[in-house]
């Protein structure tokens, strides 16, 4: 023993001290009305002592050094004859040692049970089917061997802080805790587990936490159920982690987390949040999670990773990936290994277990794939490289409001697919109408100049996956956005303004034909006020005969078209008024006789309609193409 080390807070037996080596000798607390621990009392004083003990006595033997022998004889002095299991009270065992096997099985602690910064140096310390009714103190304690707790009952609070949990000399050690029930706080925060550490099907009523635990094997909570808090952050799993079949009703906390060699998480069940954020995983991992929330802000993943969901809103943000990596919604509960489903209590609609990603903010999307999944809510704004995104399944998006707005002037929204951004810049403007979402707290603000590369990437990111209808809703954005942006001149503005309004930027079709019909009908009643001639001009031939005979010269004229009057509006001159309009749309001339005024008015319908209807045209193909 180091001669640094203090001399404990109690009376204590000092046998064996040597003023060089060890000052202090043993720290074992005095025995009531002796000078020395239980260890080194004498034989016959240490009979008539436990003698004297009865069961559910509270007893005191800090710093003691038990041996197997000693301990098992103690514990049978604390017997209670009607379950045949030792009972104890108040039992303070804090710097205890426990040089042998160590075997509290069903033993029960009615009040608090103190192992503070106790040794067991044996290898097993077992308390299996135990009892703690009041606080069970851990901290600071080393199981150089197994520590078995399998089926024990926690009814306080668990404390196991900085707790080591060692492989032991035949190299191989467990923390087993399989069954146990924690009907208060578990606290195992800068434990150390060497060895495998078993929590399946283990309850923990209160929160759990696992604060910068460290777990150096196999790390299984299979099963288990987390009724409060479960607190993992900043822990490192250094080998395989397994949480199927696990119960999180509250919020599952792994922020900053490593995960060394983890290849799966879950399946699991989550009320509340899984929160990952700053997590690090080292090599390929499958999420499988049932949550209400999954967080995942600044997580890195090192390798491949496949993230399938059910019920969840994800937050990606910032999230860093050098791999392919996949989120996906799974339609059907998850299956086990053992072929049955998992349950999904804590979630009462089944019927509706879409996944809806919340940001997207900062990410990188090079290697990113999303599969059937709810992007209304995402935020884009900041994401690296949207243009290789890969969008499989349904993945939908919002859309503007589809109702017509009657004021003046009034709106109707072209129905398409609409970023969550946009939805918030226009409800922010002045005179908005009802239908767009206004921004969260915290979404931040993007305009025009920010939304237009948005949907020029994702509008490449769909046609590199021969989806050209919804490549043509981003386009439609992209040039919305355009034109609503500040840092265009006035002319271009004024072009685009007239593309939108003539034929929604070539993509509906039913606005450049209704524009075509009305070009058409306007020509048509021109042509028969003004355009048509009053009659068909005869042609005339004019010539002398010669009085000698010989060869006559005729020359053949025809009579400029007058202009109509009285009833200009027949049948005749309506049908002759839609023959030129019908050849105009084709470009085409029609023959017909025209006054000055309605060969200009051929002109520009030669000009104007062929062009609204090639819009009307490309408008069809933008919407069927494949």
């Amino acid at each position: 023993m180091s001669t640094s080390e203090p001399p404990p807070p109690w009376p204590h037996c000092a046998h064996g001290a040597d003023p060089a080596a060890d000052p202090v000798g043993c720290r074992g607390i005095h025995v009531p009305g002796h000078t020395v621990c239980l260890a080194h009392l004498a034989d016959d004083d240490r009979d008539a002592y436990l003698a004297a003990l009865t069961p559910g006595a509270s007893i005191d033997h800090r710093g003691t050094n038990f041996t197997e022998s000693l301990l098992n004889t103690f514990l049978n002095a604390l017997r209670d004859p009607e379950t045949g299991h030792p009972r104890l009270g108040h039992a303070k065992f804090e710097l205890a040692t426990f040089e042998g096997a160590a075997s509290f099985e069903s033993v029960t602690f009615e009040d608090c049970a103190l192992f503070e910064s106790a040794t067991f140096k044996g290898d097993n310390a077992l308390f299996d089917r135990a009892t703690f009714k009041g606080q069970a103190g851990f901290s600071q304690a080393t199981f150089k061997g197994q520590a078995g707790f399998s089926q024990a009952t926690f009814e306080d609070s668990a404390l196991f802080g900085e707790a080591t949990f060692e492989v032991g000399s035949a190299g191989f050690g467990s923390a087993t805790f399989e069954a146990a029930t924690f009907e208060s706080r578990a606290e195992f925060g800068l434990t150390t587990f060497e060895g495998i550490a078993l929590f399946d099907s283990a309850t923990f009523e209160g929160d759990a936490g696992f604060l910068m635990a460290i777990f150096k094997d196999i790390a299984r909570f299979i099963s288990a159920t987390f009724q409060g808090d479960a607190l993992f952050m900043d822990a490192t799993f250094k080998s395989n982690t397994w949480f199927n079949s696990a119960t999180f009703n509250g919020d599952a906390w792994f922020e900053s987390t490593t995960f060394v060699a983890a290849d799966q998480l879950g399946p699991l069940v989550c009320a509340g949040r899984v929160v990952l954020s700053g997590a690090a995983f080292g090599g390929p991992v499958t999420f499988s999670f049932a949550a209400r929330r999954l967080e995942c802000r600044r997580t890195r993943w090192s390798s491949t990773a496949e993230i399938r969901l059910r019920y969840a809103t994800v937050d990606f943000a910032h999230a860093v990936f050098e791999y392919p990596l996949t989120i996906a919604a799974e339609p059907d509960p998850f299956v086990l290994t053992n072929g049955r489903q998992l349950a999904e209590d804590p979630f009462p609609n089944p019927r509706d277990p879409r996944v809806r990603v919340a940001s997207l903010r900062g990410v990188d999307a090079a290697h990113l794939v999303l599969s059937d999944l709810d992007l209304s809510r995402c935020l884009f704004a900041g994401t690296v490289h949207l243009d290789q995104l890969r969008l499989e399944g349904a993945c939908t998006f919002d859309t503007a409001p589809p109702a017509v707005w009657w004021r003046w002037p009034p709106v109707r929204f072209a129905e398409r697919r609409v970023l969550a951004e946009e939805h918030h810049w226009r409800a922010s403007q002045p005179g908005a109408v009802q239908g767009w979402n206004v921004a969260v707290l915290g979404a931040g603000r993007a305009g025009p100049l920010q939304l237009a590369p948005l949907y020029r990437a994702l509008r490449k990111a769909f046609e590199d996956g021969k989806h050209e209808p919804g490549a043509a809703d981003f386009y439609y954005g992209e040039m919305e956005m355009r034109r609503h942006a500040d840092d265009i001149p006035r002319s271009e503005r004024g072009l685009l303004t007239a593309y939108w309004a003539l034929s929604g930027y070539g993509l509906r079709a039913s606005r450049a034909l209704a524009w075509l019909g009305a070009a058409m009908l306007l020509t048509i009643v021109l042509l028969m006020a003004v355009g048509i001639a009053h009659d068909t001009p005869k042609q005339t031939a004019t010539g002398t005969v010669p009085a000698d005979g010989g060869k006559v010269t005729f020359e053949i004229d025809k009579g400029d078209p007058q202009n109509p009057t009285g009833n200009r509006f027949t049948g005749e001159r309506f049908e002759k008024a839609l023959n030129v309009t019908l050849n105009s749309v084709v470009f085409r001339s029609s023959g017909q006789d025209l006054t000055t005024a309605g060969t200009y008015i051929e002109m520009t319908s030669r000009l104007t309609e062929p062009v609204l209807l090639g819009l009307a045209v490309l408008a069809v193909r933008n919407r069927v193409k494949r």
